[in-house]
């Protein structure tokens, strides 16, 4: 019956064309689901490309072409977005990319002494240590800068396009609005199991669909209790987070 409302909300958007209408028609469906942010006119963040309501964090990207869940950023180098599916592994990417230049530029640094201290005959090899070296030092920089942006993005629960622009709530907006402590947002990117976070498989908290919010009380959030908010209207039965989250999966890939 659930699912059939769902439809029937998605049919009637569909078929008013006032955009009045459609506004209330989104805000009644909103009132249903676990969305706690709001487009900067405060109205329900809809996406006309995908046409679903996007989800907490949800963003679409124009090079994909396609709603991505806890958008961070679209990467060229990976071809491909990072968000909430990869962003674990994005940031191991970074770690042991890292690594690697620490790696080259520590074994052809002794090359490197010999060509200038040992005054070694000069050849072709001279060259390739050179550029070797400094390739890996610009590479390794460059990578330390970008991986501890990204710490500092972890520490503080944003992604790339929240610490650009604040996500808006209805009490307006706020960079912190997903921050709920050090601990608690080193373990939504990299799971409970401390001894996984540095393998490359995902542990990463949650489905991507709702986030715990750092103003509401544990009783209030959907991923630790249910909530009367969320009743359907006319219910008098709680629903459970996980129904909240089949819902809105539903419409996620309904809509698509």
């Amino acid at each position: 019956i659930r699912i059939l409302n769902f439809i029937g909300d998605k049919e009637r958007y569909e078929m008013e064309e006032r955009p009045d209408a459609q506004k209330q028609i989104l805000t009644e469906i909103a009132k249903k689901l676990p969305i706690f942010t709001r487009a900067q006119s405060g109205a329900v963040r809809f996406c006309d490309r995908c046409q679903v309501i996007k989800p907490d964090r949800c963003h679409h990207c124009s090079v994909c072409e396609t709603c991505v869940l806890k958008m961070d950023h679209h990467c060229p180098w990976v071809n491909n977005c990072v968000g909430f599916s990869n962003y674990k592994f994005f940031l191991l990417f970074l770690s042991y990319s890292m690594i690697y230049c620490v790696f080259i530029a520590s074994t052809v640094f002794q090359y490197f002494l010999k060509f200038w201290v040992v005054n070694l005959p000069n050849g072709p090899a001279k060259f390739h240590v050179l550029f070797l070296l400094f390739v890996a030092l610009m590479f390794f920089v460059s990578l330390m800068f970008l991986f501890g942006y990204h710490c500092w993005l972890v520490a503080k629960n944003r992604s790339t396009l929240e610490a650009f622009s604040a996500p808006v709530f209805q009490n307006g907006p706020d960079r912190n609005g997903f921050n709920v402590g050090l601990s608690r947002n080193l373990r939504q990117v990299f799971g409970e199991d401390k001894k996984l976070w540095f393998i490359p498989v995902f542990t990463s908290q949650g489905d991507g669909h709702y986030f715990p919010l750092r103003t509401l009380r544990e009783s209030e959030n959907p991923l630790l209790a249910n909530e009367g908010k969320w009743m359907e209207d006319g219910g008098s039965d709680e629903e459970s987070a996980g129904e909240i989250a089949f819902k809105l999966k539903y419409i996620f890939k309904y809509c698509n």
